[in-house]
């Protein structure tokens, strides 16, 4: 497996570029959204991949998020996924070779961590296509994609250069949260992937962990409170986006974590004082980088907080564990196990 990072080209380049894509495709009236893969002329192999497609449950037709109705001929080989929250939810299917978009940056990819290296070096090929909420069009096209797979309101902007450089199917995020129903956005990858079973097997995986880390925690009593904890901000967890490491496991949220969550300062977790705390470290694995707590943690004020006092603080990697997608939630959920057992 290797890892590609690709460098960013001149704009007008891509432009260029794009449009000779378009054009050529015109000309040759094969521009067509609806395939995903070109048959081969010769006919013998023709019948083969179309027997094989076919044991594989391809050709499929998948509605995109525009109302479109896109039809895989056969089981696409290159994947390419333009929203940046979703890059975990793919890791799990069964695929030679993907294009992400990372969370974050290069540098601080996940995808070279030892937590995520049995997921990524499971593909033959990884490349990264942009980073944040940039898609970086030239190392897509560069990529060469069967399909593209992106979110109807995070790359609205780019949906009409995204069609034309390989069928796109958008995943609807008017209709489902994908911050937090990484449940329903994997069940439509294995719609699209023709992996329904191994999207259901890993929900199925999620629920049994869920409910044995509930009954593991059954003794637990008072508040928890889950802080994302950064070089200059400290957030409350609310129920809306941690909803997994509340009432799920049998544990009890402060009236101010219901909803959405807030940004905290010392006095209001002081005002909160919850029974049990975890700070989500967002440089759990680079000390060198600063982090809020750290002079909070300096004050009377913060001595005198029940969970300190009642050696209940504990340090969980905020930056996996508050991440969207079975990974980071499988993880977290382990992670608080092992903090309150």
């Amino acid at each position: 497996m290797k890892i590609r990072k690709m460098p960013m080209v001149a704009a007008c380049l891509l432009l260029f570029i794009v449009m000779l894509v378009s054009a050529c495709s015109n000309a040759a009236g094969t521009n067509n959204a609806s395939n995903a893969t070109e048959k081969p002329s010769n006919a013998s192999d023709s019948n083969a991949n179309a027997d094989a497609a076919e044991s594989q449950g391809f050709p499929r037709s998948v509605t995109s998020a525009n109302g479109e109705e896109i039809t895989i001929a056969e089981k696409p080989q290159k994947i390419a996924l333009v929203h940046w929250g979703l890059t975990q939810d793919l890791l799990g299917f069964d695929l030679p070779s993907i294009a992400v978009t990372l969370p974050f940056t290069a540098k601080q990819s996940f995808l070279d961590t030892e937590l995520y290296k049995p997921y990524v070096e499971k593909f033959d090929e990884v490349t990264v296509v942009g980073e944040n909420t940039a898609v970086y069009l030239e190392a897509l096209l560069e990529y060469e994609p069967d399909l593209i797979l992106a979110g109807s309101v995070t790359n609205k902007d780019i949906t009409d250069q995204l069609s034309q450089i390989a069928p796109t199917i958008l995943i609807d995020e008017e209709k489902t949260n994908v911050w937090t129903d990484w449940q329903s956005v994997i069940t439509k990858f294995g719609e699209i992937l023709g992996q329904e079973e191994l999207a259901k097997q890993t929900i199925d995986e999620f629920s049994a962990e869920v409910e044995q880390v509930n009954q593991q925690l059954s003794g637990v009593e008072g508040t928890v409170a889950y802080l994302q904890v950064r070089d200059k901000t400290i957030w409350l967890q609310g129920t809306n986006y941690a909803g997994d490491y509340y009432e799920p496991i049998g544990l009890k949220a402060p009236e101010e974590a219901i909803g959405d969550g807030i940004e905290l300062t010392l006095e209001g977790l002081s005002a909160i004082d919850p029974d049990h705390l975890f700070l989500g470290y967002f440089n759990y694995t680079d000390k060198s980088l600063p982090a809020l707590s750290d002079e909070w943690e300096k004050s009377e004020v913060w001595k005198k907080l029940k969970a300190v006092q009642q050696d209940q603080v504990y340090a969980i990697n905020g930056e996996l564990s508050y991440g969207y997608g079975p990974i980071s939630r499988i993880n977290g959920l382990k992670a608080i196990a092992d903090a309150l057992k």
